[in-house]
């Protein structure tokens, strides 16, 4: 009964996007979570968007050159308004912003079944700079939608790089070579990165090469979004 009495006593909650009425699934109403810009087609392997796939394609890098990770899933395309989102929590602090695109990844990977999480560090340097590490903040919404241990400190960030928004996928792959360690005991066999977009897939991939030197014997990636590589001729 008196579970009842505060629920009624609490406001409805609301759509983050428009103040619809929102549903229990995230803070979003029906409208607003059938128009996100879902993935749709691509790579089984790293996730690129494609024109059309079917069960098992793989896109021209991941046949020519398999990426050390074993899977990628990303729900939505880099796009509106799944992007300012992204913008919100990475460059304004949104944590409810975090929160939501938390929930809806934690969704997106339902019935997946990893021993650990990992969200992608940022260098000691990048993270006194922000404040705060976005990936964490999503790590830590998924770890606990569904009850996963997550760990924030084993995997680290040892070497700063450029600024990789215009950087091609070749020099993506040069700037972040060896940019990780872990510095912990050995990780669990299965494991998840944590991050919120995924590009040419460098980071991720020299992330995985840290967890699997140390140890771990299968990493997926769960990324929010992805967004085809920059200058894809040289993808």
């Amino acid at each position: 009964m008196w579970t009842r009495i505060v629920q009624n006593l609490l406001p409805a909650p609301r759509c983050h996007l428009c103040q619809a009425p929102a549903t229990a699934v995230a803070a979003l109403c029906p409208a607003c979570a059938r128009d996100l810009p879902w993935l749709g087609a691509a790579c089984t392997h790293c996730g690129l968007p494609l024109a059309s796939a079917e069960e098992g394609t793989l896109c021209g890098t991941c046949l020519a050159d398999p990426p050390p990770f074993d899977q990628a899933l990303m729900p939505f395309r880099y796009a509106p308004p799944i992007d300012r989102l992204i913008g919100a929590l990475k460059f304004r602090h949104d944590l409810a912003a975090g929160t939501l695109l938390g929930q809806l990844l934690a969704n997106a990977v339902a019935g997946r079944t990893v021993d650990c999480l990992f969200p992608v560090p940022l260098h000691p340097a990048r993270l006194r700079e922000r404040g705060f590490n976005q990936a964490a903040e999503l790590c830590r919404v998924v770890a606990g939608a569904h009850d996963t241990p997550w760990d924030s400190h084993s995997l680290q960030r040892i070497r700063t790089a450029p600024t990789q928004h215009t950087s091609s996928r070749r020099e993506r792959l040069r700037n972040l070579r060896g940019a990780f360690a872990w510095q912990g005991s050995t990780p669990p066999a299965r494991v998840a990165l944590i991050d919120d977009v995924m590009t040419t897939g460098a980071t991720a991939r020299a992330a995985a090469v840290a967890l699997k030197r140390a140890g771990a014997e299968w990493v997926e990636i769960w990324a929010v979004a992805r967004t085809p590589p920059p200058h894809s001729r040289n993808v």
